[in-house]
């Protein structure tokens, strides 16, 4: 079928590019997550790189071309944050001018109390954790009293980390669901998880995890386009992220792997709107993990699969490839980094301009909106006629 436009867009969770001006005051020192792991022996990105990833302002480290494929553009986030909600919202063109709540001391009494209340059971820990470590510290004590283990971190989350075997994963989601609904107006935190995890003491997490993120309290991209009677397609977390507003199909995939297959299947796809896909292994097992090599080893992987993408897009396609915010694998803390983020924009009809720095990762939906002519009342500048070719 000719003449269905069609916006794919894969957000690499976390591949930061370098400090915002404003970085500091949100705890972060100098942080890079790109340049951090392109020192890695496993960093071999040659397909990005011909798209343009050298040319975005501030990447001196890595090689430039003088013909790259794709337009390209340094992202400043505008919102008050630096976490996966929040990020995602301003791609969709929401700006959040107020922080999500977070809890350096844990939660307060009356939130854990009637969440206990409306589960039956107790809570452990209750602070700020890395994941790994709350499960070695207090998985035995979940085994033998059944409470579960509830845990934030910098970011605006509650996350609730149970044994498959003590609470079933459907059971889980029903609780982050009843902790959703308690976590509203001044203790509405951005992101409710759920954490599961399995064996024995070391216990490993399994790929169960599961986002219930707040609505957003605006109209989304994702509004738009599901409005207008086009699909909105969200691969992994999407869907969670915007808690299902706007998005007319949805499939949660567990990493990466399973996320760049479901991108082929759209693409492979006849339908007229949006794919978004989150590929969230850079962020939850390489970036939070401190794990550089790694990283670098899954943004490899995810480039030699690039092309298999490209080489099925048609004339009338856009794919644009981001990220949320960063997570430097290697700075002195394991929370996402205040950072800015690249755009590359290819497809049939795209002129390889260099863009510059954009102030706010909104651009991205209103170019987006613009291409697939629907109304849209987000925040956000387009640069459409910058980059595409009639």
């Amino acid at each position: 079928m000719n003449g269905m436009k069609r916006v794919f867009i894969i957000v690499l969770d976390s591949c930061g590019i370098g400090a915002l001006p404003d970085a500091a005051a949100f705890g972060d020192e100098n942080p890079h997550t790109l340049r951090r792991i392109s020192d890695s022996s496993q960093f071999l990105v040659p397909n990005l790189l011909n798209m343009g990833l050298g040319n975005v302002d501030g990447q001196d480290y890595l090689l430039a071309t003088d013909t790259p494929v794709a337009a390209v553009a340094r992202l400043a986030e505008q919102s008050a944050g630096k976490d996966t909600t929040i990020g995602h919202w301003e791609i969709a063109g929401l700006i959040s001018e107020k922080p999500l709540p977070t809890y350096p001391d844990g939660f307060p009494e009356e939130i854990l109390s009637a969440f206990s209340t409306a589960t039956g059971r107790g809570v452990l820990c209750n602070k700020p954790y890395s994941g790994t470590q709350v499960i070695a510290d207090y998985g035995e004590e979940h085994l033998r009293t059944g409470d579960l283990i509830v845990y934030t971190s910098a970011d605006s989350v509650f996350q609730i980390a149970a044994h498959e075997d003590i609470v079933p994963v459907e059971t889980l989601y029903t609780y982050c669901r009843i902790a959703r609904e308690l976590l509203r107006g001044e203790h509405g935190v951005g992101r409710v998880i759920a954490r599961p995890f399995t064996g024995s003491h070391p216990f490993t997490r399994t790929a169960n995890r599961r986002d219930f993120s707040l609505e957003p309290p605006a109209p989304t991209l994702l509004d738009a386009v599901s409005a207008a009677g086009q699909t909105v397609w969200a691969v992994g977390k999407i869907s969670d992220i915007f808690a299902g507003r706007g998005v007319t199909r949805c499939d949660l995939t567990h990493g990466n792997a399973e996320g760049m297959e479901m991108a082929l299947e759209a693409v492979d796809t006849d339908f007229t709107g949006l794919c978004l896909v989150n590929l969230v292994d850079f962020d939850m097992l390489y970036g939070h993990r401190q794990d550089v090599d790694g990283y670098a080893a899954a943004l490899t992987a995810f480039d030699r699969w690039l092309p298999s993408f490209v080489d099925r897009m048609r004339k009338d396609d856009l794919l644009i490839v981001t990220a949320d915010h960063g997570c430097d694998p290697g700075d002195s803390h394991t929370d996402h980094t205040r950072e800015y983020v690249p755009m590359l924009l290819c497809g049939a009809r795209v002129n390889p301009v260099n863009l510059g720095t954009r102030s706010s990762y909104s651009d991205i939906a209103a170019t987006v909106a613009e291409f697939l002519n629907v109304p849209y009342t987000g925040a956000g500048e387009s640069f459409l006629s910058m980059v595409v070719k009639e």
